[in-house]
């Protein structure tokens, strides 16, 4: 089974088709959260992944889009995103992300959170240490994480609880070993925070026990165009350019 491995889409439509279109013909498509928040088309992005997704988690901005939690815990430039996207929400598309949890096991190999398995609202997997304690906090071989916009592998071998980190370059192809457990990022789809300025995602292989991980180029400037015009913080439409 093919599934497309999805995070962090932030409401860049543009990106998001960018992404199915290079994926090619997928099995199912899981996605990690944070569908909304940042850019400018939330309710094309959620409805895209009500109608694509099998599987699908709701994170810490889109539950500040929702006011499930408050504002205040974020910066400026998001807050004014998250609120003006908050009003953009179709009551049924609200529904639908309300009705999501920020962790799930899909099935007997596969866990899925947000932030991290630890703290799947909040916490952010920036280094070994953070990712060690997380294996604790989910049974599977494998969990796919989101929240930081950083393509990541966090490995973990079942014999002396070492945990090791790579960064996973374009078309890098991982395979799975029986005796490792993985902690996996496939990066943002609309805002990417490595430097790269494509959308990032993977494809997981469930039979062949492959990740790919993939970059797909985007039409920025349209995201950007329809960001300012809807007085969204020029500097959150800057930084897409960047991948920062």
């Amino acid at each position: 089974m093919a599934v497309l491995i999805l995070g962090d889409i932030h409401a860049n439509f543009s990106a998001l088709e960018a992404v199915f279109d290079a994926a090619g013909p997928v099995d199912a498509v899981w996605c990690l959260g944070d569908t909304v928040g940042y850019g400018p088309q939330p309710n094309e992005c959620v409805r895209w992944v009500r109608e694509h997704s099998a599987a699908t988690l709701v994170g810490n901005h889109d539950l500040g889009c929702l006011g499930t939690i408050s504002l205040s815990n974020f910066n400026r430039e998001a807050r004014i995103a998250n609120e003006w996207n908050g009003e953009q929400l179709t009551p049924e598309h609200r529904e639908f992300l309300t009705s999501l949890t920020p962790m799930a096991q899909v099935n007997d190999e596969v866990t899925l959170a947000h932030g991290s398995p630890r703290d799947p609202v909040w916490e952010y997997l920036l280094d070994t240490e953070a990712a060690a304690a997380s294996f604790g906090h989910f049974t599977t071989p494998l969990c796919f994480v989101g929240h930081t916009h950083q393509p990541v592998i966090y490995t973990g071998a079942e014999e002396d609880g070492e945990c090791s980190a790579t960064i996973p370059t374009d078309q890098l192809v991982l395979k799975l070993q029986s005796n490792k457990r993985y902690i996996i990022n496939p990066g943002g789809v609309g805002q990417p925070r490595d430097g790269d300025a494509r959308a990032a995602f993977a494809l997981y292989d469930a039979e062949n026990r492959t990740v790919t991980f993939r970059r797909a180029a985007y039409n920025i400037r349209r995201t950007q165009t329809l960001m300012l015009d809807n007085g969204l913080p020029e500097i959150l439409a800057a930084r897409l350019s960047f991948g920062l």
